[in-house]
């Protein structure tokens, strides 16, 4: 039994939603037909768009259905993708099956987790309760400051807050379910100023050499251990990421130096204990610290939703799973806020690259393992 008697097939939706370019931010067509494919299986779609230049305007979806007292499921993702590159061998916005695989940018980041989701949904039995929601930006790929917590703030105004979400991020490595994502280390990056004194190279007496300051604090922060890592967590690290002075003259002793460095980090920090960690650094050699953290590090212990998606992975696929933390960071860093997340998507080998490209067995599997997982979690 299903909520409709269409027969909604998993590669004909990817193809739809692949045809649609939606470099980041997307928006406009990409939408509509998602929109397209829910409102026939009894969601409420609510499309909006929000924000303001440089980081906006983003459009975004929230869809609902609710069909009885009962748990509320909700799956995350994004439909925006990053610039395809020169290079492809077909068209990467018109999809092509070339053997066993289905070509097109977006089509395991993440429009095919995105058309999986979709189809499944109209396999769940009719009479199973609870509420499910869609929680879909067009701006993951890019700065993400009006995508999932812009939707965050309008699932709130709407009274819809999730008991479990499933974001579905291309996680598998090797082969489909063999890697599943229960946390996410932070990231914060920061920019370090020393201000100095400009003069003639042959006078240093009058002048203030910021550079060898500037090295005396790197050389400290380089130093540092943070942690040694966690039994859910790799050790955090600094990365020195940048060093710019400016001086294109031999003999002047510059005015100012400044360094960037980039901070991961497990759950034994936050982004502000790090930054007033490298601030009394800095402020040591009269360095001055600006920063900006990206997210927060989480963990979603492993238990009962990590226990149902993998049992769903082993029963389609036979793949036993492995929970992981490793990887940069997913809009799951936002949504950990509301709820339990996990992540699970398809194989990652081609994210990013020319000629992404996505099993077609693959997208049938994650179907079907997406229906059990959802079916599990309300029944």
């Amino acid at each position: 039994m299903s909520m409709t008697s269409t027969n909604h097939d998993v590669v004909a939706l990817a193809q739809r939603l692949l045809a649609c370019p939606s470099v980041t931010p997307a928006t406009g067509a990409v939408f509509a037909e998602l929109e397209a494919m829910l409102t026939p299986l009894g969601f409420t779609v609510d499309r909006f768009t929000v924000g303001e230049a440089p980081d906006g305007p983003v459009e975004n979806l929230l869809a609902w259905r609710t069909t009885g007292a009962g748990p509320h499921f909700a799956f995350a993702g994004h439909l925006d993708v990053v610039p395809p590159g020169a290079g492809w061998t077909s068209d990467p916005f018109a999809p092509e099956i070339r053997g066993d695989l289905l070509y097109g940018r977006g089509a395991v980041d993440m429009k095919g987790s995105i058309a999986a989701f979709v189809a499944a949904l109209a396999d769940l039995p009719d009479a199973l309760p609870g509420t499910i929601s869609l929680i879909i930006t067009g701006d993951e790929e890019g700065p993400a400051v009006y995508g999932t917590l812009a939707l965050m703030e309008r699932m709130k105004a709407r009274e819809l807050r999730p008991d479990l979400c499933l974001v579905g991020e291309p996680t598998s490595s090797a082969r489909l379910g063999d890697v599943v994502k229960i946390g996410r280390r932070g990231s914060v990056n920061m920019w370090i100023g020393v201000a100095g004194t400009q003069g003639h190279v042959a006078y240093p007496h009058l002048a203030d050499n910021p550079i060898p300051r500037l090295v005396r604090i790197l050389t400290a922060i380089e130093a540092e251990v943070l942690d040694e890592g966690t039994d859910w967590f790799q050790p955090s690290n600094i990365e020195i990421t940048d060093l710019e002075v400016g001086n294109v003259a031999h003999n002047v002793i510059p005015a100012a130096a400044t360094a960037r460095i980039s901070i991961r980090f497990n759950d034994q920090h936050t982004g502000a204990s790090l930054i007033e960690r490298i601030k009394g650094i800095a402020g040591q050699e009269g360095g001055v610290v600006e920063a900006k953290i990206s997210g927060e590090s989480f963990l979603t212990a492993p238990g009962a939703f990590s226990d149902l998606v993998s049992g769903a992975i082993r029963d389609v696929t036979g793949v036993e799973t492995e929970l992981s933390t490793t990887g940069g960071t997913s809009d799951a860093r936002f949504l950990s806020r509301l709820c339990p997340v996990v992540e699970f998507g398809l194989n990652n080998a081609t994210m990013h690259k020319l000629d992404e490209a996505v099993a077609v067995q693959d997208l049938r599997d994650l179907q079907r393992i997406y229906a059990l997982v959802v079916e599990r979690a309300l029944g």
